[in-house]
């Protein structure tokens, strides 16, 4: 699977060194529709657990965004690709695996 927008490139730069500086289990990057971007690390505490696509649509959101365009995820899989879609359902989202493979979700 390969990336149709050259845009989605820079959301896997930016997941993927979120994911080696922070050393969370899971990192996702998005880009709205007015083409600003956010990351996120999946987030585990004993009374809230989020996984990469929960916190960076959260991010996202406390910044008003009204439209997402694209997803990264890395690291290990996030579970809950349902939360873009219910918000966007044409947003494209992307899994890069381990072995540096991209997926479409």
């Amino acid at each position: 699977m390969s990336m149709n927008n050259p845009e989605d490139a820079k959301l896997v730069t930016l997941a993927t060194s979120t994911l080696a500086r922070s050393g969370a289990a899971q990192a996702a990057a998005l880009r709205d529709t007015t083409g600003r971007t956010y990351v996120a690390v999946n987030v585990s505490s004993p009374s809230l657990n989020l996984d990469a696509f929960e916190a960076v649509l959260t991010v996202a959101l406390a910044s008003g965004i009204t439209g997402i365009e694209s997803v990264v995820a890395c690291g290990s899989k996030p579970a809950n690709k349902n939360a873009i879609k219910d918000f966007a359902p044409t947003a494209t989202i992307f899994y890069i695996d381990s072995s540096g493979n991209t997926n479409a979700l």
